[in-house]
């Protein structure tokens, strides 16, 4: 790619519906560049293999992945946009409550799990990998940010906080896509809604939703990925 050609930039999503859901919203916007999109399938902060000390290591990783699998060089990237759910981690250690239950259960002011031991570890690791991220500026000299979903992307687009089937997820993904397909400027309007975006500056939003149970209640700073 020559300094010619238009510029990559490159999103970094846990799953399918999140592609599927917002992808030709940023490839509309973005049009005057090279929108690609890397699918973790799942969620990074939460592997076995990714600390604190090596987080970005494996975040550089993957931009290699998308590197060898395009033939890009470092200087083909605009930026990277990493795009994460919060999954109320952020909340207070009193409201993660013990329950009988299959998988954690979020409300917009506790959560309910089998293992409040467990669940306090993976919030306690969780929180300290994003402050990591959100204060890293850049990957190899590529602008980077990483914007959050509160509590997960399917609270922030469809105010329902439940644990969608993957089935379920893939039909309103597609839904959704189809409602703003060729209008970017009314999704743009939807997600900068003050019901749902978080204001202030990149870092403000982030301390924001580090308070108290917010991280649970539905916000999300992706407008600022327009502003910015």
């Amino acid at each position: 790619m020559n300094s010619n050609e238009k510029k990559v930039i490159l999103f970094i999503v846990e799953g399918p519906s999140d592609e599927a859901t917002i992808g030709s919203i940023m490839k509309e916007y973005f049009i005057g560049n090279q929108v690609q999109f890397f699918v973790v399938h799942g969620d990074i902060t939460v592997k076995d293999y990714v600390s604190v000390d090596n987080i970005i290591k494996r975040i550089d990783e993957l931009v290699e992945k998308v590197k060898g699998r395009y033939r890009y060089k470092t200087s083909d990237f605009m930026k990277i946009i990493q795009l994460v759910d919060t999954d109320g981690v952020f909340i207070p250690n009193k409201q993660v409550h013990e329950a009988d239950v299959n998988s954690i259960m979020y409300y917009e002011e506790h959560m309910d799990t089998k293992s409040p031991e467990n669940t306090l570890k993976r919030n306690h690791t969780k929180a300290q990998l994003l402050l990591k991220l959100r204060t890293t500026g850049k990957i190899k000299s590529i602008p980077y940010r990483i914007y959050f979903n509160s509590c997960n992307l399917e609270h922030v687009l469809y105010n329902e906080l439940k644990d969608f089937s993957d089935a379920k997820k893939e039909q309103m993904s597609d839904d959704f896509a189809e409602k703003y397909e060729n209008n970017v400027t009314e999704f743009i309007a939807f997600i900068s809604e003050e019901s749902v975006a978080v204001p202030g500056t990149y870092q403000e939003t982030w301390k924001y939703i580090e308070k108290d149970c917010n991280s649970l209640n539905r916000h999300s700073n992706m407008h600022l990925i327009f502003k910015e």
